[in-house]
């Protein structure tokens, strides 16, 4: 999985059991983050956001719901699907079929998110430099980038290890199995997910897919996010805009400014 591309091809069956897995994810937390963000560094009112990795909107839509106008960009074709059946009745996101290395939109926002890892599933270090110039080309000067990364430090220091999660609903229970392979040098990690699906007692799915995910250190994206014509202005543990970005804090988030 070399580009964001093969992102789409990761979440392939994944994807179908991706809401009930993340279920405990508190999207509107993570809105509250991203507009405490808007509030703290941006110099104009920020009304239309680009969402880049939208998966099934689980930001784009409380986002649009509070007022912004949301484009919702994902190379996964199930989860823009899922997306759209849950936006419904919500005049926007407008969500599209399509990846950060591909992006090209008649539009220029205010503001591009790509939350919860999209960034690392960009392993090339020229793709990574690609999706940053795209995303440039479509803000506004003076717009925000955020997006949220596994941080390198913390990688090394508390190394990855077997997970396992349970999550279920009145139809279904699923287990899910994260196995990682780390290869430190070459700054990534193979998760290998083995999902299992069970209704009325019998297993309906047994998936295995494999996410091959990038780390990045603070430093280094900084310099990425510099080269493509970004200022940063914070570097900070996700969801905590005081917090230090050290060996202690494996998810970080970015803020950087268009100029």
């Amino acid at each position: 999985m070399s580009q964001e591309g093969g992102k789409a091809k990761a979440f392939e069956k994944y994807a179908e059991y991706y809401d009930l897995i993340y279920e405990d994810k508190d999207y509107e937390k993570e809105c509250d983050f991203i507009e405490e963000i808007f509030a703290k560094f941006s110099s104009k009112p920020i009304k239309s956001i680009l969402d880049g990795g939208c998966g099934t909107g689980g930001h784009a839509i409380p986002l649009a719901k509070r007022g912004y106008e949301v484009t919702g960009i994902d190379s996964s074709e199930i989860m823009i699907k899922r997306a759209k059946e849950k936006a419904e009745s919500v005049l926007n996101p407008d969500f599209r079929v399509m990846d950060l290395l591909q992006l090209d939109l008649d539009d220029r926002f205010d503001a591009c998110i790509c939350m919860f890892a999209v960034m690392d599933y960009i392993i090339q270090t020229e793709e990574v430099l690609k999706a940053l110039s795209n995303v440039m080309e479509h803000l506004e000067k003076d717009s925000l980038f955020i997006f949220d990364f596994w941080n390198g430090l913390a990688v090394l220091s508390n190394l990855p290890s077997v997970r396992v999660k349970i999550a279920e609903d009145k139809e279904r229970r699923v287990i899910r199995i994260a196995q990682p392979e780390l290869d430190a040098f070459n700054h990534i990690c193979q998760v290998n997910y083995r999902l299992i699906a069970i209704e009325n007692s019998e297993v309906i799915d047994d998936i295995r897919e494999s996410h091959v995910i990038r780390f990045f250190f603070p430093q280094e994206i900084a310099h990425y996010l510099e080269d493509t014509g970004f200022e940063v202005l914070k570097i900070c543990p996700f969801l905590n805009l005081e917090g230090k970005a050290d060996e202690n804090e494996w998810n970080i988030a970015v803020i950087a400014k268009a100029i």
